[in-house]
C-alpha cells in the first residue's frame, strides 16, 4: 500500500469520526452552543481543554523552535504550562462562579458598562482572529504535503470540516470532538518519539532518552548533539545565549497571555460546578504534560537526525571528517524521498552552489571560525547549501527522516491536522460568542429570541470560518508573527482586566476601559515599530534587532510591559473616579468568597 493511500485512510477515518461526533452532539439551544449546557465533567473537559490549547503551534512549531534554538526556547514550555497554573488558581473557578457565557459578558457586568463589554469584544476579536489565521495556514500546509493537493485546496477541505462540527455542534459538539482530537494528536506525537528514542539511545521513554547515552558514539546524547552543531559553526545546543531579562519577560508574556486567551477561558464555563473548573485545569495540565515533556526530546532528536542526514557517518566521528551528502543521493535515494517531497512544499530546499556534487550544511555566518574555516577553505565552499529549512517541518518530517513505518507517518499527519483543527474550532467559537452574544444579543438586539441568537451564532461562526480561510489563502505579511501578537495582546488587554475584576472592588469602569486601551495600544505600537505596520516589509520604524529593542526587550516579550501599563493606568484612573456602585462591590465579594462554591452566583 502506498504512503498516499495510508495517509488518505488514516486522515479520512479521523475526519469521519469528527463529523460523526458533531452530528451526535448537535447543539439545540444557546446554552449547549456556548457552554455545552454546563454538563461536561472535569476529566473530559481537561482533555478537551488540552486539545483546544495544543494547537499547530504546540504540535508542529514548538519542537521545531526547540530543534533550532535549543535551551533558550524552553521558555515556550515554561510559559505555556505556567499559564495554566495561573488559570487554575486565579481565574477559572471565579469566572465559572460568575455564571456567564463569554469573557466580554463578564467584563461588561463587572464594570457595569456596555462600552467596557464592547472593548472586550474588540480585544477578543483581535486576539482570536490573528491566532486562527496560523491554524488555518497550518491545515493547508499539512494537507498539501500528505494528501498531495494544493495549499488552497487543503485550506478549503479543513474549513469544510470545521464548518461541519463547529457550526452544527457549537461548544457541545466541539467538546466531544476535541476529546477525540486529543487522543489522535497525543498518539501521533508520542509513537514516533518512542521509535526515534529507541533508535538513537535505546530508551523507550523519550524523556529519558534525552538525558541518556547516544548508542552509536557512546557519548551522552546531548553532548553528541552539541558536538555536531558546534562543529558546523552553530551555537551550542544546550547553551543559553539570549538576554536573561528578555527571556524572563517573554516567559511571563506567554504565561499571562495563556491565562488571558478567550478560547481557553470559555472551556471552564462548561463544567457543572465551580470546583470542577479548578479540577479541569489540573487535568488539562496532566494531559498537556504528556506532550510537553516529550517535546524537548522530539526537538533535539529531530535536529540530530537532520544533521546526521546531511553528514552521513558523523554520528560516530567528527562532523567534518565525514563526507557530506551527495546531490545524486538526494535526487535518487529511496531513503531521501522525504527531502524531495518536502521540497515541493517550499519549506525545504537546497542548491549545489559550487557545483561539486555535494550539499554542504553548515553555519556560513561562522565560516571564519574553526573547525568550519578549515573545511570551507579546503573544499572551496561558497555558502550553506541547505538553503531552506523551515522550523515547522521538523515534527512532521521527523518520522520520514528516521525511516519509520508508513502507518506512523500517516498518524503524524492526522495528529497535526487534529491539533490545528481543534484550536481553530475553539477560537471560532470564541469569536462567534462575542459577535452573537455580546454584540447582537448584548448590545444591538437585546430582545432577540433564543432561536434567533442561536442562528446568529451559527451564521457568525460560518462567516468567521470564511474570513479565516481567506486570510489563510492570502496571509498578511505578519502571519509568521501571529502567535506572538495574539499572546502579547491577550497578556496586555484581557488578563489584567479579568484579574482586577475578580480581586479588586475599587477598579471602576473608567479605569478598566482606560487600562485595556492603554495596554492594547502600547503593545500594538511596540510590535509594529519593530515588525512594521501590518508587518509589511520596509514599514518598520526601527530595525528588529536586539541592539535596537528598548532595554533589549523583544516585540514578542512586550506583552508583559503592556500588562503592567494596563494595571497602572486602571488603578490610577480608578482613584480619580467615583467608586463602583455598592451592588458591584458586593458582586465582586460574592465571586471571591468560597461559600456557594458548588454553583454559579445568582445575579
Amino acid at each position: 500500500m502506498s504512503q498516499f493511500t495510508l495517509n488518505l485512510i488514516v486522515i479520512g477515518a479521523s475526519f469521519a469520526l469528527y463529523i460523526g461526533i458533531a452530528i451526535w452532539a448537535r447543539a439545540g439551544s444557546t446554552a449547549e452552543f456556548y457552554a455545552a449546557n454546563r454538563g461536561v465533567g472535569p476529566v473530559m473537559n481537561g482533555m478537551a481543554t488540552a486539545a483546544d490549547w495544543m494547537s499547530a503551534a504546540s504540535f508542529i512549531s514548538m519542537a521545531g523552535l526547540i530543534a533550532f534554538t535549543g535551551y533558550d526556547n524552553s521558555t515556550y514550555l515554561m510559559g505555556w504550562t505556567g499559564g495554566y497554573v495561573l488559570l487554575a488558581l486565579l481565574l477559572a473557578p471565579y469566572l465559572r462562579k460568575f455564571g456567564k457565557f463569554t469573557v466580554p459578558e463578564f467584563i461588561g457586568d463587572r464594570f457595569y458598562s456596555s462600552s467596557a463589554r464592547i472593548i472586550g469584544v474588540v480585544c477578543l476579536l483581535i486576539v482570536s482572529i490573528t491566532y486562527v489565521i496560523g491554524q488555518m495556514t497550518g491545515v493547508g500546509v499539512t494537507f498539501s504535503r500528505y494528501l498531495e493537493v494544493s495549499n488552497s485546496t487543503g485550506l478549503w477541505i479543513g474549513a469544510a470540516l470545521v464548518f461541519c462540527y463547529a457550526v452544527l455542534g457549537g461548544m457541545k459538539g466541539i467538546t466531544y470532538t476535541q476529546v477525540a482530537q486529543y487522543i489522535v494528536l497525543i498518539t501521533a506525537y508520542t509513537i514516533p518519539a518512542v521509535f526515534i528514542s529507541l533508535q538513537l539511545t535505546g530508551n523507550f521513554l523519550p524523556q529519558l532518552g534525552l538525558f541518556g547515552t547516544h548508542d552509536a558514539s557512546g557519548l551522552a546524547f546531548l553532548s553528541k548533539l552539541d558536538q555536531l552543531v558546534t562543529d558546523l559553526g552553530f551555537r551550542q545546543y544546550t547553551g543559553h545565549h539570549n538576554s536573561t531579562l528578555d527571556m524572563v519577560l517573554f516567559t511571563l508574556a506567554l504565561m499571562i497571555g495563556t491565562a488571558g486567551l478567550p478560547h481557553v477561558i470559555i472551556r471552564f464555563f462548561t463544567v457543572p460546578k465551580v470546583s470542577d473548573a479548578r479540577k479541569s485545569a489540573g487535568w488539562a495540565l496532566v494531559f498537556i504534560a504528556l506532550l510537553y515533556t516529550v517535546a524537548p526530546a522530539v526537538g533535539s532528536m529531530a535536529r540530530f537526525n537532520l544533521t546526521a542526514t546531511m553528514w552521513p557517518g558523523a554520528e560516530t566521528g567528527e562532523t567534518f571528517s565525514a563526507e557530506p551528502i551527495t546531490l545524486e543521493a538526494i535526487e535518487t535515494s529511496p531513503d531521501l524521498e522525504w527531502m524531495r517531497r518536502w521540497q515541493l512544499t517550499g519549506l525545504l530546499n537546497w542548491e549545489d552552489k559550487n557545483g561539486d556534487g555535494f550539499i554542504q550544511y553548515y553555519n556560513e555566518a561562522n565560516a571564519a571560525n574553526a573547525p568550519v574555516a578549515a573545511i570551507v577553505e579546503e573544499q572551496g565552499l561558497v555558502g550553506n547549501e541547505l538553503t531552506t529549512v523551515n522550523n515547522d517541518i521538523m515534527v512532521l518530517a521527523n518520522p520520514e527522516i528516521a525511516n519509520l513505518p508508513g502507518w506512523v507517518i500517516a498518524i503524524v499527519a492526522a495528529g497535526g491536522l487534529a491539533a490545528a483543527l481543534s484550536t481553530a474550532a475553539g477560537l471560532l467559537l470564541a469569536i462567534s460568542g462575542a459577535v452573537s452574544h455580546d454584540l447582537i444579543k448584548g448590545t444591538l438586539m437585546p430582545n432577540i429570541s433564543e432561536r434567533g441568537e442561536l442562528n446568529a451564532a451559527r451564521i457568525s461562526m460560518a462567516v468567521s470560518i470564511l474570513v479565516a480561510t481567506l486570510l489563510g489563502l492570502n496571509p498578511p505579511g505578519f502571519a509568521a508573527q501571529t502567535v506572538a501578537l495574539a499572546f502579547g495582546l491577550a497578556a496586555s488587554s484581557i488578563f489584567p482586566v479579568l484579574m482586577m475584576g475578580i480581586f479588586s472592588k475599587r477598579v471602576t469602569k473608567e479605569g478598566a476601559i482606560a487600562g485595556m486601551i492603554a495596554g492594547m495600544l502600547t503593545t500594538i505600537l511596540y510590535i509594529f515599530t519593530y515588525k512594521g505596520w501590518f508587518f509589511i516589509a520596509g514599514t518598520n520604524m526601527l530595525p528588529d534587532t536586539p541592539d535596537a529593542w528598548m532595554f533589549g526587550i523583544s516585540p514578542a516579550s512586550f506583552g508583559t510591559i503592556g500588562a503592567v501599563i494596563n494595571f497602572a493606568v486602571a488603578f490610577i484612573v480608578s482613584r480619580m473616579t467615583q467608586k463602583p456602585p455598592v451592588h458591584v462591590q458586593e458582586l465582586v465579594e460574592s465571586i471571591r468568597v468560597p461559600r456557594g462554591a458548588g454553583g454559579a452566583i445568582a445575579h
